[in-house]
This record gives structure tokens, C-alpha cells and sequence, in this order.
């Protein structure tokens, strides 16, 4: 089977547990080729955003336009922006690409650094318009949606009036959501499936957004339903956040390997 051809729009994460690394190491693991335009650059750890570097945005769209041109493009996965300025550009120039768009709305990072500011969330209506999915957290989804969120089902009603507003699918995260059962809530055609697992204690999720959208984009970029990839994403994220090292002193980065050696294997069934 041809590796489905992924396109990462996204930040570069300098501890390699979120953003640009996150989303490649995802890719690779469910067999996609990772290409990638870079928003920004951070200076960050486990512990903190120490400092984010743009990228101008219409650098932004010229690695988008060189890979597309030659390498084609199955499914795009959009992460941390980086500016109102790219988003507005980035939105205008992937919406005819007529290929799944999965739109993880990155505000604030897990350990607490802000992202995104206000001219830019504004502009995520721009992305969310051309978007075949969105994934916000509790926390991001009471942004866009303008209410507070305390329960599952106050995620439920703000996820689907976030899809009929957009004209978009929605996937609400519920991590933040207290309770021993952790639910995501994915909203599309009118549609609501309801994802639901036991809450693992650990401090080690530091990228398990950006882990999951692009899992998902992975799936749709293979063909697979919204539902099937939804699961499959939600399934490996959970298996890397109970594989996590332990890296670091705040919040840890995910085991995407699932403490596994690929290369090892490979060459000894080889030899």
C-alpha cells in the first residue's frame, strides 16, 4: 500500500514532544509519509514556552506549495499557527486542495504557554470554514464556543453548536473534564459517538493533541471513515501516553515508538 502523503502545518517543538516532532513520529507509526510547513519555532521544555519565533506567513506557503507541487497530498493536519496573518493565508490556499483537513486549534500549550492570541483565535473561523474536522480541548472549545463547560454534556452542546456554526465536524476532547472516565465527544453529519476510556494519572501528556490530530488525519488520509480514525487515533494516543519515559521535569512527552525498536525487529526478521 502507498504511504499516505501528510502535510503538517504546525509549530516546531524544541523538547520533541509536541507540535512538528509530535506530529511526525505519529505519521511515520501509522505508515504516512510526514511533510511539513513550519509556523513557528519554539524555545520550550516539559517545564515552559520560553519563546516563540514566527514564521512569516508567506514562507509559511511556500513550503506548502513546494511539497504539494511535487509530492501530492492525501490528508493536511493544522496545528499551532503561529499569526492572524498565516492563518488567514493558510485557509485561503489549502481550501481547494480538496483533501481532508484535520484542524487541532492550538491556544495554550500543556505546560501553560500561550500560543495563540486573540487576532489569531479570530482568525481560526477562516480555518475552521475549510476544515473537515476540528479538535478542540474543554478548554479551547469554551473559546470558540463562548460558554463554560463543567460537564460532559455541556461539552456535547457547545461541540454541537460549534459543527452547525463552522458546517464542520467537531471532536471535543473531554481530558479536562474532571471524572475517573475520560470522554471525547466527535459531532459530524448531525451525528454524535461518544469515545470513552478510564483516566490514566500521569503528568506525561505533553503532545497528545497534536498526537491525535494527526493520527486522524493519517486514517483519513488512508481512506478510513471520520469514525474508524477518530478511534485508531484515540487508541495509540492512549497507549503512548501509558508508554511515556518519563522525561523532564513538568509535563512529559508521549512514547509515540510504544517502547518499541523498529529497526531491530525489521532487521532480524531480515536476517
Amino acid at each position: 500500500m502507498t504511504p499516505p502523503r501528510i502535510l503538517i502545518i504546525a509549530g516546531s517543538d524544541s523538547g520533541g514532544g509536541a507540535g512538528i516532532q509530535a506530529d511526525i513520529k505519529t505519521v511515520t507509526m501509522f505508515g504516512g509519509h510526514a511533510m511539513t510547513a513550519i509556523t513557528a519555532i519554539t524555545a520550550q521544555n516539559t517545564l515552559a514556552v520560553e519563546e516563540v519565533l514566527p514564521v512569516p506567513a508567506a514562507f509559511v506557503l511556500k513550503q506548502i506549495d513546494v511539497v504539494v507541487a511535487d509530492l501530492g497530498v492525501d490528508a493536511v493536519k493544522i496545528g499551532m499557527i503561529g499569526s492572524a496573518e498565516t492563518a488567514e493565508a493558510v485557509a485561503a490556499r489549502i481550501g481547494c486542495l480538496g483533501v481532508p483537513i484535520v484542524f487541532d486549534p492550538v491556544m495554550v500549550a500543556t505546560s501553560g504557554g500561550v500560543l495563540a492570541d486573540d487576532a489569531t483565535i479570530a482568525a481560526f473561523r477562516r480555518l475552521m470554514a475549510v476544515a473537515t474536522l476540528v479538535t478542540p480541548n474543554a478548554p479551547e472549545l469554551e473559546v470558540l464556543s463562548g460558554r463554560q463547560l463543567a460537564t460532559i454534556e455541556d461539552m456535547e452542546d457547545a461541540a454541537l453548536g460549534l459543527a452547525r456554526d463552522a458546517g464542520t465536524a467537531v471532536l471535543a476532547k473531554g481530558g479536562h473534564i474532571k471524572g475517573e472516565i475520560v470522554a471525547d465527544t466527535l459531532v459530524a453529519d448531525g451525528q454524535v459517538t461518544r469515545f470513552e476510556s478510564p483516566r490514566i494519572e500521569t503528568t506525561n501528556t505533553h503532545g497528545t493533541g497534536c498526537t491525535l490530530a494527526s493520527a486522524i488525519a493519517c486514517g483519513l488520509g488512508q481512506g478510513r471513515s471520520l469514525a474508524n480514525s477518530v478511534e485508531r487515533g484515540r487508541n495509540y494516543t492512549l497507549a503512548a501516553i501509558q508508554a511515556a519515559p518519563g522525561f523532564g521535569g513538568g509535563h512529559g512527552p508521549l512514547a509515540h515508538a510504544l517502547g518499541t525498536m523498529p529497526y531491530e525487529t525489521v532487521h532480524r526478521l531480515l536476517s
